[in-house]
Protein backbone atom coordinates (compact mmCIF):
# COMPACT_ATOMS: atom_id res chain seq x y z
CA UNK A 1 0.00 0.00 0.00
CA UNK A 2 2.10 2.86 -1.33
CA UNK A 3 1.71 6.24 0.41
CA UNK A 4 0.95 7.96 -2.91
CA UNK A 5 -1.69 5.44 -3.98
CA UNK A 6 -5.44 5.98 -4.00
CA UNK A 7 -5.67 2.83 -1.89
CA UNK A 8 -3.71 4.48 0.92
CA UNK A 9 -5.82 7.65 0.83
CA UNK A 10 -9.02 5.59 1.09
CA UNK A 11 -7.44 3.57 3.91
CA UNK A 12 -6.49 6.78 5.78
CA UNK A 13 -10.00 8.21 5.41
CA UNK A 14 -11.58 5.01 6.79
CA UNK A 15 -9.06 4.81 9.64
CA UNK A 16 -9.72 8.44 10.61
CA UNK A 17 -13.53 8.28 10.38
CA UNK A 18 -13.74 5.18 12.56
CA UNK A 19 -11.03 6.41 14.95
CA UNK A 20 -12.84 9.61 15.87
CA UNK A 21 -16.12 7.76 16.27
CA UNK A 22 -14.74 5.35 18.86
CA UNK A 23 -14.49 5.81 22.64
CA UNK A 24 -11.06 6.77 23.96
CA UNK A 25 -10.31 3.30 25.38
CA UNK A 26 -11.09 1.58 22.08
CA UNK A 27 -9.10 3.94 19.84
CA UNK A 28 -5.77 2.27 20.62
CA UNK A 29 -7.11 -1.15 19.59
CA UNK A 30 -8.31 0.27 16.30
CA UNK A 31 -4.87 1.78 15.64
CA UNK A 32 -3.22 -1.58 16.27
CA UNK A 33 -5.59 -3.37 13.89
CA UNK A 34 -5.06 -0.73 11.21
CA UNK A 35 -1.27 -0.69 11.66
CA UNK A 36 -0.99 -4.45 11.26
CA UNK A 37 -3.41 -4.43 8.33
CA UNK A 38 -1.25 -1.77 6.66
CA UNK A 39 1.89 -3.81 7.27
CA UNK A 40 0.31 -7.07 6.15
CA UNK A 41 -0.83 -5.44 2.90
CA UNK A 42 2.85 -5.63 1.92
CA UNK A 43 3.65 -9.07 3.28
CA UNK A 44 1.47 -11.13 5.62
CA UNK A 45 4.15 -13.62 6.69
CA UNK A 46 6.67 -11.05 7.87
CA UNK A 47 4.16 -9.42 10.19
CA UNK A 48 5.15 -12.28 12.50
CA UNK A 49 8.68 -10.82 12.75
CA UNK A 50 7.21 -7.46 13.72
CA UNK A 51 5.13 -9.16 16.41
CA UNK A 52 8.14 -11.16 17.71
CA UNK A 53 10.26 -8.01 17.98
CA UNK A 54 7.41 -6.30 19.83
CA UNK A 55 6.90 -9.19 22.26
CA UNK A 56 10.62 -9.54 23.02
CA UNK A 57 11.22 -5.87 23.77
CA UNK A 58 7.96 -5.52 25.69
CA UNK A 59 8.82 -8.43 27.99
CA UNK A 60 12.46 -7.39 28.34
CA UNK A 61 11.33 -3.89 29.33
CA UNK A 62 9.19 -5.30 32.15
CA UNK A 63 11.98 -7.65 33.31
CA UNK A 64 14.56 -4.85 33.30
CA UNK A 65 12.27 -2.57 35.32
CA UNK A 66 11.58 -5.28 37.94
CA UNK A 67 15.16 -6.09 38.84
CA UNK A 68 17.68 -3.95 40.72
CA UNK A 69 20.67 -6.19 40.09
CA UNK A 70 22.82 -4.66 37.37
CA UNK A 71 24.13 -7.97 36.03
CA UNK A 72 20.59 -9.26 35.48
CA UNK A 73 19.54 -5.97 33.86
CA UNK A 74 22.54 -6.23 31.54
CA UNK A 75 21.56 -9.79 30.64
CA UNK A 76 18.01 -8.85 29.64
CA UNK A 77 19.24 -5.84 27.65
CA UNK A 78 21.82 -7.99 25.88
CA UNK A 79 19.30 -10.73 25.13
CA UNK A 80 16.75 -8.27 23.73
CA UNK A 81 19.29 -6.53 21.51
CA UNK A 82 20.90 -9.83 20.46
CA UNK A 83 17.62 -11.38 19.31
CA UNK A 84 16.44 -8.25 17.50
CA UNK A 85 19.76 -7.66 15.75
CA UNK A 86 19.98 -11.39 15.03
CA UNK A 87 16.68 -11.27 13.13
CA UNK A 88 17.79 -8.12 11.31
CA UNK A 89 21.14 -9.63 10.32
CA UNK A 90 19.56 -12.90 9.18
CA UNK A 91 17.02 -11.28 6.87
CA UNK A 92 18.97 -8.26 5.70
CA UNK A 93 22.67 -9.13 5.84
CA UNK A 94 23.03 -12.91 5.56
CA UNK A 95 23.70 -12.96 1.80
CA UNK A 96 26.25 -10.14 2.07
CA UNK A 97 28.05 -11.71 5.04
CA UNK A 98 28.02 -15.16 3.42
CA UNK A 99 29.59 -13.74 0.28
CA UNK A 100 32.35 -12.04 2.29
CA UNK A 101 32.90 -15.15 4.42
CA UNK A 102 33.16 -17.42 1.38
CA UNK A 103 35.97 -15.28 0.00
CA UNK A 104 37.96 -16.41 3.04
CA UNK A 105 36.65 -19.97 3.40
CA UNK A 106 37.16 -20.83 -0.28
CA UNK A 107 40.91 -20.69 0.31
CA UNK A 108 40.60 -23.69 2.61
CA UNK A 109 37.96 -25.44 0.47
CA UNK A 110 35.07 -24.57 2.77
CA UNK A 111 31.92 -22.53 2.19
CA UNK A 112 28.55 -21.53 3.58
CA UNK A 113 25.25 -21.27 1.66
CA UNK A 114 25.45 -18.07 -0.38
CA UNK A 115 21.75 -17.27 -0.14
CA UNK A 116 18.74 -18.28 1.95
CA UNK A 117 16.38 -16.62 -0.58
CA UNK A 118 14.78 -14.51 2.13
CA UNK A 119 12.83 -11.42 1.18
CA UNK A 120 13.73 -8.25 3.05
CA UNK A 121 10.85 -7.50 5.47
CA UNK A 122 9.39 -4.05 4.99
CA UNK A 123 10.65 -1.46 7.48
CA UNK A 124 12.64 -3.99 9.51
CA UNK A 125 15.55 -1.60 10.09
CA UNK A 126 13.19 1.10 11.33
CA UNK A 127 11.03 -0.90 13.72
CA UNK A 128 14.03 -2.87 15.01
CA UNK A 129 15.86 0.32 15.94
CA UNK A 130 12.72 1.74 17.52
CA UNK A 131 12.21 -1.39 19.62
CA UNK A 132 15.88 -1.56 20.66
CA UNK A 133 15.89 2.09 21.71
CA UNK A 134 12.91 1.42 23.99
CA UNK A 135 14.82 -1.38 25.73
CA UNK A 136 17.83 0.87 26.25
CA UNK A 137 15.64 3.76 27.45
CA UNK A 138 14.12 1.49 30.09
CA UNK A 139 17.60 0.38 31.18
CA UNK A 140 18.74 4.00 31.42
CA UNK A 141 15.52 4.98 33.21
CA UNK A 142 14.87 7.63 30.57
CA UNK A 143 11.30 6.38 30.27
CA UNK A 144 8.92 4.41 32.47
CA UNK A 145 8.12 0.88 31.41
CA UNK A 146 4.93 0.62 29.35
CA UNK A 147 2.80 -2.14 30.89
CA UNK A 148 -0.03 -1.78 28.41
CA UNK A 149 0.98 -4.16 25.63
CA UNK A 150 -1.46 -2.69 23.11
CA UNK A 151 0.00 0.82 23.50
CA UNK A 152 3.51 -0.49 23.13
CA UNK A 153 2.57 -2.60 20.10
CA UNK A 154 1.10 0.47 18.39
CA UNK A 155 4.26 2.45 19.24
CA UNK A 156 6.37 -0.11 17.38
CA UNK A 157 3.98 -0.64 14.45
CA UNK A 158 2.29 2.80 14.04
CA UNK A 159 1.34 2.65 10.36
CA UNK A 160 2.39 6.14 9.16
CA UNK A 161 5.94 5.53 10.41
CA UNK A 162 6.64 1.83 9.99
CA UNK A 163 7.53 2.10 6.29
CA UNK A 164 10.49 4.48 6.68
CA UNK A 165 10.28 6.28 9.99
CA UNK A 166 10.88 8.71 11.52
CA UNK A 167 12.39 6.60 14.31
CA UNK A 168 10.49 8.12 17.21
CA UNK A 169 11.85 7.99 20.75
CA UNK A 170 9.65 6.18 23.24
CA UNK A 171 9.77 9.07 25.71
CA UNK A 172 8.38 11.44 23.07
CA UNK A 173 5.78 9.22 21.42
CA UNK A 174 4.42 6.68 23.90
CA UNK A 175 2.89 9.34 26.14
CA UNK A 176 0.80 10.62 23.22
CA UNK A 177 -1.39 7.52 23.40
CA UNK A 178 -2.67 8.79 26.75
CA UNK A 179 -3.87 12.09 25.29
CA UNK A 180 -7.42 12.73 24.17
CA UNK A 181 -7.55 12.68 20.39
CA UNK A 182 -10.71 14.43 19.34
CA UNK A 183 -11.42 15.48 15.79
CA UNK A 184 -9.92 18.87 14.89
CA UNK A 185 -10.50 20.84 11.70
CA UNK A 186 -7.12 22.46 12.23
CA UNK A 187 -5.40 19.06 12.39
CA UNK A 188 -7.35 17.87 9.35
CA UNK A 189 -6.32 20.91 7.30
CA UNK A 190 -2.67 20.85 8.36
CA UNK A 191 -2.40 17.09 7.93
CA UNK A 192 -4.08 17.12 4.51
CA UNK A 193 -1.91 20.02 3.42
CA UNK A 194 1.24 18.15 4.48
CA UNK A 195 0.10 15.04 2.59
CA UNK A 196 -0.53 17.13 -0.53
CA UNK A 197 2.93 18.67 -0.27
CA UNK A 198 4.35 15.16 0.10
CA UNK A 199 2.55 14.11 -3.09
CA UNK A 200 4.04 17.14 -4.88
CA UNK A 201 7.55 16.28 -3.64
CA UNK A 202 7.22 12.67 -4.72
CA UNK A 203 5.23 12.76 -7.96
CA UNK A 204 6.32 16.09 -9.47
CA UNK A 205 9.96 16.27 -8.37
CA UNK A 206 11.39 12.95 -7.09
CA UNK A 207 9.80 10.67 -9.69
CA UNK A 208 10.63 13.11 -12.51
CA UNK A 209 14.27 13.26 -11.41
CA UNK A 210 14.23 9.44 -11.17
CA UNK A 211 13.65 9.18 -14.93
CA UNK A 212 17.07 10.67 -15.71
CA UNK A 213 18.79 8.99 -12.76
CA UNK A 214 17.53 5.52 -13.68
CA UNK A 215 18.31 6.04 -17.35
CA UNK A 216 21.98 6.80 -16.64
CA UNK A 217 22.70 4.66 -13.59
CA UNK A 218 20.99 1.58 -15.02
CA UNK A 219 22.93 1.87 -18.30
CA UNK A 220 26.36 3.07 -17.19
CA UNK A 221 28.29 1.42 -20.04
CA UNK A 222 26.33 3.47 -22.61
CA UNK A 223 27.83 6.72 -21.28
CA UNK A 224 31.48 5.87 -20.58
CA UNK A 225 32.70 7.24 -23.93
CA UNK A 226 32.49 10.97 -23.34
CA UNK A 227 29.30 10.99 -21.31
CA UNK A 228 30.72 12.66 -18.21
CA UNK A 229 28.14 15.43 -18.37
CA UNK A 230 25.37 12.84 -18.11
CA UNK A 231 27.01 11.26 -15.06
CA UNK A 232 27.29 14.68 -13.42
CA UNK A 233 23.68 15.64 -14.18
CA UNK A 234 22.34 12.24 -13.09
CA UNK A 235 24.33 12.35 -9.84
CA UNK A 236 23.09 15.86 -9.02
CA UNK A 237 19.56 14.78 -9.84
CA UNK A 238 19.93 11.77 -7.57
CA UNK A 239 20.70 14.13 -4.69
CA UNK A 240 17.44 15.88 -5.59
CA UNK A 241 15.54 12.62 -6.01
CA UNK A 242 16.54 11.03 -2.72
CA UNK A 243 15.89 14.21 -0.74
CA UNK A 244 12.43 14.87 -2.14
CA UNK A 245 11.55 11.16 -2.18
CA UNK A 246 12.50 10.53 1.44
CA UNK A 247 11.20 13.89 2.62
CA UNK A 248 7.90 13.19 0.85
CA UNK A 249 7.56 9.93 2.77
CA UNK A 250 8.34 11.70 6.06
CA UNK A 251 5.92 14.54 5.32
CA UNK A 252 3.08 12.19 4.35
CA UNK A 253 3.73 10.24 7.56
CA UNK A 254 3.68 13.48 9.53
CA UNK A 255 0.47 14.61 7.83
CA UNK A 256 -1.26 11.26 8.39
CA UNK A 257 -0.26 11.34 12.06
CA UNK A 258 -1.41 14.95 12.39
CA UNK A 259 -4.90 14.14 11.15
CA UNK A 260 -5.16 11.56 13.94
CA UNK A 261 -3.79 14.07 16.46
CA UNK A 262 -0.21 12.78 16.83
CA UNK A 263 2.92 14.91 16.56
CA UNK A 264 5.98 13.41 14.91
CA UNK A 265 9.63 14.35 14.56
CA UNK A 266 10.77 16.58 11.71
CA UNK A 267 13.23 14.44 9.74
CA UNK A 268 14.78 17.14 7.54
CA UNK A 269 15.90 20.73 7.87
CA UNK A 270 17.24 22.04 4.55
CA UNK A 271 20.17 19.56 4.41
CA UNK A 272 21.53 20.90 1.12
CA UNK A 273 22.00 24.29 2.72
CA UNK A 274 24.41 22.82 5.27
CA UNK A 275 27.77 24.59 5.59
CA UNK A 276 29.70 21.47 6.66
CA UNK A 277 29.33 17.70 6.75
CA UNK A 278 28.67 17.86 10.48
CA UNK A 279 25.96 20.43 9.81
CA UNK A 280 24.55 18.21 7.05
CA UNK A 281 24.01 15.37 9.52
CA UNK A 282 22.18 17.71 11.86
CA UNK A 283 19.74 18.34 9.02
CA UNK A 284 19.49 14.99 7.15
CA UNK A 285 17.44 12.03 8.44
CA UNK A 286 17.48 13.68 11.84
CA UNK A 287 15.78 10.82 13.69
CA UNK A 288 18.40 8.28 12.51
CA UNK A 289 21.30 10.65 13.19
CA UNK A 290 19.95 11.21 16.70
CA UNK A 291 19.53 7.45 17.20
CA UNK A 292 23.14 6.74 16.28
CA UNK A 293 24.34 9.59 18.48
CA UNK A 294 22.32 8.50 21.54
CA UNK A 295 22.64 4.72 21.26
CA UNK A 296 26.01 4.16 19.58
CA UNK A 297 28.29 7.21 19.47
CA UNK A 298 27.86 8.30 23.10
CA UNK A 299 28.07 4.73 24.52
CA UNK A 300 31.32 4.29 22.56
CA UNK A 301 32.71 7.27 24.45
CA UNK A 302 31.63 10.10 22.15
CA UNK A 303 34.15 12.90 22.39
CA UNK A 304 35.03 12.18 26.02
CA UNK A 305 38.11 10.05 25.47
CA UNK A 306 40.44 12.29 23.51
CA UNK A 307 40.65 13.58 19.95
CA UNK A 308 41.96 10.39 18.32
CA UNK A 309 39.36 8.14 19.96
CA UNK A 310 36.63 10.59 18.95
CA UNK A 311 37.60 10.25 15.29
CA UNK A 312 37.59 6.45 15.53
CA UNK A 313 34.10 6.59 17.07
CA UNK A 314 32.89 8.84 14.25
CA UNK A 315 34.31 6.52 11.60
CA UNK A 316 32.77 3.45 13.21
CA UNK A 317 29.34 5.08 13.52
CA UNK A 318 29.33 6.11 9.87
CA UNK A 319 30.40 2.65 8.75
CA UNK A 320 27.51 1.18 10.75
CA UNK A 321 25.22 3.82 9.23
CA UNK A 322 26.32 2.77 5.75
CA UNK A 323 25.67 -0.87 6.57
CA UNK A 324 22.28 0.03 8.10
CA UNK A 325 21.24 1.44 4.73
CA UNK A 326 22.15 -1.64 2.76
CA UNK A 327 24.12 -4.88 2.63
CA UNK A 328 26.59 -3.90 -0.09
CA UNK A 329 30.10 -2.51 -0.37
CA UNK A 330 28.73 0.59 -2.07
CA UNK A 331 26.83 1.53 1.09
CA UNK A 332 29.90 0.89 3.23
CA UNK A 333 31.94 3.21 0.99
CA UNK A 334 29.21 5.83 1.26
CA UNK A 335 29.36 5.61 5.05
CA UNK A 336 33.18 5.58 5.01
CA UNK A 337 33.27 8.72 2.88
CA UNK A 338 31.03 10.62 5.30
CA UNK A 339 33.14 9.42 8.22
CA UNK A 340 36.36 10.54 6.50
CA UNK A 341 34.77 13.88 5.53
CA UNK A 342 33.87 14.63 9.12
CA UNK A 343 37.25 13.50 10.47
CA UNK A 344 39.05 15.76 8.00
CA UNK A 345 36.76 18.63 9.00
CA UNK A 346 37.58 18.04 12.66
CA UNK A 347 41.34 17.92 11.95
CA UNK A 348 41.20 21.11 9.90
CA UNK A 349 39.11 22.94 12.50
CA UNK A 350 41.42 21.76 15.27
CA UNK A 351 44.32 23.66 13.76
CA UNK A 352 42.54 26.41 11.86
CA UNK A 353 39.44 28.35 12.83
CA UNK A 354 37.41 29.17 9.75
CA UNK A 355 35.15 32.15 9.70
CA UNK A 356 31.88 31.53 7.92
CA UNK A 357 30.64 35.04 8.49
CA UNK A 358 29.48 36.82 5.40
CA UNK A 359 27.21 35.66 2.60
CA UNK A 360 30.04 34.80 0.17
CA UNK A 361 31.84 32.52 2.64
CA UNK A 362 28.56 30.82 3.53
CA UNK A 363 27.69 30.19 -0.13
CA UNK A 364 31.13 28.71 -0.80
CA UNK A 365 30.77 26.44 2.25
CA UNK A 366 27.33 25.30 1.07
CA UNK A 367 28.63 24.53 -2.44
CA UNK A 368 31.64 22.57 -1.16
CA UNK A 369 29.49 20.60 1.29
CA UNK A 370 26.92 19.77 -1.40
CA UNK A 371 29.64 18.57 -3.79
CA UNK A 372 31.10 16.27 -1.13
CA UNK A 373 27.67 14.92 -0.19
CA UNK A 374 26.71 14.44 -3.83
CA UNK A 375 29.93 12.57 -4.62
CA UNK A 376 29.10 10.16 -1.80
CA UNK A 377 25.56 9.75 -3.18
CA UNK A 378 27.17 8.36 -6.34
CA UNK A 379 28.19 5.22 -4.43
CA UNK A 380 24.84 5.10 -2.62
CA UNK A 381 22.95 4.96 -5.94
CA UNK A 382 25.31 2.82 -8.06
CA UNK A 383 23.98 -0.66 -8.77
CA UNK A 384 27.40 -2.19 -8.10
CA UNK A 385 30.92 -1.27 -7.09
CA UNK A 386 32.01 -1.78 -10.69
CA UNK A 387 29.38 0.70 -11.92
CA UNK A 388 30.49 3.21 -9.28
CA UNK A 389 34.10 2.90 -10.40
CA UNK A 390 33.15 3.34 -14.07
CA UNK A 391 31.21 6.51 -13.24
CA UNK A 392 34.00 7.97 -11.08
CA UNK A 393 36.68 7.19 -13.66
CA UNK A 394 34.66 8.80 -16.48
CA UNK A 395 33.01 11.58 -14.50
CA UNK A 396 34.94 14.31 -16.31
CA UNK A 397 35.18 12.68 -19.74
CA UNK A 398 33.31 15.06 -22.03
CA UNK A 399 32.64 14.45 -25.69
CA UNK A 400 29.07 13.42 -26.20
CA UNK A 401 26.79 16.18 -27.47
CA UNK A 402 24.22 17.17 -24.86
CA UNK A 403 20.91 15.55 -25.74
CA UNK A 404 18.10 15.55 -23.16
CA UNK A 405 16.54 12.48 -24.77
CA UNK A 406 19.56 10.52 -23.51
CA UNK A 407 18.35 11.41 -20.01
CA UNK A 408 14.97 9.91 -20.77
CA UNK A 409 13.24 13.30 -20.83
CA UNK A 410 12.91 16.34 -23.05
CA UNK A 411 13.91 19.95 -22.36
CA UNK A 412 10.41 20.93 -21.23
CA UNK A 413 10.36 18.13 -18.65
CA UNK A 414 13.74 19.27 -17.40
CA UNK A 415 12.56 22.91 -17.10
CA UNK A 416 9.45 21.78 -15.18
CA UNK A 417 11.73 19.92 -12.78
CA UNK A 418 13.98 22.95 -12.23
CA UNK A 419 11.02 25.29 -11.65
CA UNK A 420 9.45 22.87 -9.15
CA UNK A 421 12.75 22.50 -7.27
CA UNK A 422 13.26 26.27 -7.12
CA UNK A 423 9.66 26.81 -5.95
CA UNK A 424 9.97 24.28 -3.12
CA UNK A 425 13.37 25.50 -1.95
CA UNK A 426 12.06 29.06 -1.72
CA UNK A 427 9.14 27.84 0.41
CA UNK A 428 11.45 25.75 2.60
CA UNK A 429 13.75 28.71 3.19
CA UNK A 430 10.73 30.82 4.15
CA UNK A 431 9.61 28.05 6.51
CA UNK A 432 12.75 28.61 8.60
CA UNK A 433 11.46 32.11 9.39
CA UNK A 434 7.76 31.47 9.84
CA UNK A 435 5.39 28.53 10.22
CA UNK A 436 4.04 28.51 6.68
CA UNK A 437 1.18 26.09 7.35
CA UNK A 438 -0.19 27.99 10.33
CA UNK A 439 0.33 31.33 8.56
CA UNK A 440 -1.41 29.99 5.48
CA UNK A 441 -4.27 28.62 7.61
CA UNK A 442 -4.92 32.11 8.98
CA UNK A 443 -5.30 33.64 5.52
CA UNK A 444 -8.54 34.43 3.73
CA UNK A 445 -10.47 31.27 2.86
CA UNK A 446 -10.49 32.17 -0.86
CA UNK A 447 -6.69 32.56 -0.88
CA UNK A 448 -6.22 29.30 1.03
CA UNK A 449 -8.36 27.22 -1.27
CA UNK A 450 -6.97 28.90 -4.40
CA UNK A 451 -3.42 27.92 -3.43
CA UNK A 452 -4.55 24.47 -2.37
CA UNK A 453 -6.22 23.85 -5.75
CA UNK A 454 -3.18 25.19 -7.61
CA UNK A 455 -1.01 22.72 -5.71
CA UNK A 456 -3.47 19.89 -6.31
CA UNK A 457 -3.80 20.56 -10.04
CA UNK A 458 -0.02 20.91 -10.33
CA UNK A 459 0.27 17.34 -9.04
CA UNK A 460 -2.43 16.13 -11.45
CA UNK A 461 -0.93 17.93 -14.45
CA UNK A 462 2.80 17.61 -13.80
CA UNK A 463 2.97 14.47 -11.67
CA UNK A 464 4.71 11.36 -13.01
CA UNK A 465 2.17 8.53 -12.98
CA UNK A 466 -0.31 6.68 -15.12
CA UNK A 467 0.15 4.59 -18.30
CA UNK A 468 3.71 4.54 -19.61
CA UNK A 469 5.33 5.16 -16.25
CA UNK A 470 6.34 2.57 -13.71
CA UNK A 471 5.44 3.43 -10.13
CA UNK A 472 8.54 4.48 -8.21
CA UNK A 473 8.61 2.98 -4.73
CA UNK A 474 9.91 5.22 -1.98
CA UNK A 475 13.69 4.77 -1.86
CA UNK A 476 13.93 4.25 1.88
CA UNK A 477 11.37 1.44 1.87
CA UNK A 478 14.19 -0.89 0.84
CA UNK A 479 16.10 -0.09 4.04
Amino acid sequence: MNFTSLQYLIFLVIVSLVYFGLPKKIKIYWLLICSYYFYMSWNIEYSLLLFVSTIITYISGILISKTHKKSIKNFWVFLSIFINLGILILFKYYDFLAEMLNLILNKISLSVPESLNLLLPLGISFYTFRAISYTIDIYRKDVKVEKNFIKYAVFVSFFPQIVSGPIEKSKDFLKQFDYKHNFSWNNLFQGSFLITIGFFYKLVIADRAAIAVNQVYNNVSDYINGGGIYFIIATILYAIQIYFDFNACSIIAKGSSKILGYETTNNFNLPYFATSIKDFWRRWHISLSTWFKDYLYIPLGGNRKGFFRTQLNILFVFLVSGLWHGAALTFLIWGLLHGVYQILENIIHKYHKFQQNGLFNKIISIIITFCLVDFAWLFFRANSLNDAWLIVSHLFDFGMVMDFSLLGMNLIEFIILLIAIAFVFVLEILSTKINLIETFYKQNIILRWAFYYILLFSIIIFGIYGPGFSTQEFIYIQF
